[in-house]
């Protein structure tokens, strides 16, 4: 076997060995769900809030809907871990949870004339932009904003489907199984369906300006 093998097959067992711990972690953190350890449904909250907040903007264009549906969506966990079937990651199966509460939430506000989406303004999209490494210089900062909000813009105007696939792989970086275990839909179905999105982004995104 060639060196490159080697290293191939030992970075391989690391990986599986890594994906076999976090497996671990993941069923002894649902026996504490499932018993109601409020600490251990703290933790996931900690954990997964930033990333299903910012799905639910994609989603919904508003900030103070996402926040609300953020804490709409760990309720129903609360309510239904010990329902979770294992049949997917645990982290898939809250992306599953807010999917439904996103769809849901948005035939509501469409019914009542509130459907409207709503670009990062400035000073919240530094702040993102920034984030939690070194720090950013105005400018940069200032750029960055601009694109997220001409980007947010441009979603924001794709039909909820396009929308939700968009977010899940493009912005969330999941792999398609776990976009299949989410949508429900077959992979031929979601990997035409975001092709399709992001001509129609593309579209958008060269409508705006920079």
């Amino acid at each position: 076997m060639s060196p490159g093998g080697v290293l191939d097959v030992g970075q391989q067992a690391l990986a599986a060995e890594a994906a076999s711990a976090a497996r671990r972690e993941e069923q002894a953190l649902l026996v504490r769900l499932r018993r109601g350890d409020p600490e251990a449904f703290e933790s996931l909250v900690l954990e997964h809030q930033d990333r299903l907040y910012d799905f639910c903007f994609r989603m919904l264009g508003d900030r103070e809907e996402a926040h609300d549906l953020v804490q709409e969506i760990f309720v129903s966990v609360h309510q239904h871990v010990r329902r979770f079937r294992e049949d997917a990651r645990l982290s898939t199966w809250l992306f599953r949870i807010s999917k439904n509460h996103c769809l849901n939430r948005l035939k509501y506000l469409q019914r009542r004339g509130r459907g409207r989406s709503e670009a990062y303004d400035e000073v919240s999209a530094a702040a993102i932009a920034q984030g939690g490494g070194a720090p950013v210089q105005p400018d940069a900062a200032l750029d960055a904003a601009r694109e997220r909000a001409r980007v947010q813009r441009a979603i924001s105007q794709l039909d909820p489907d396009a929308r939700m696939l968009v977010a899940l792989r493009d912005i969330e970086g999941l792999s398609y199984d776990e976009i299949v275990d989410i949508t429900e839909l077959p992979e031929g179905t979601v990997k035409s369906r975001l092709h399709r999105a992001r001509e129609k982004l593309a579209d958008l995104l060269g409508r705006f300006e920079p």
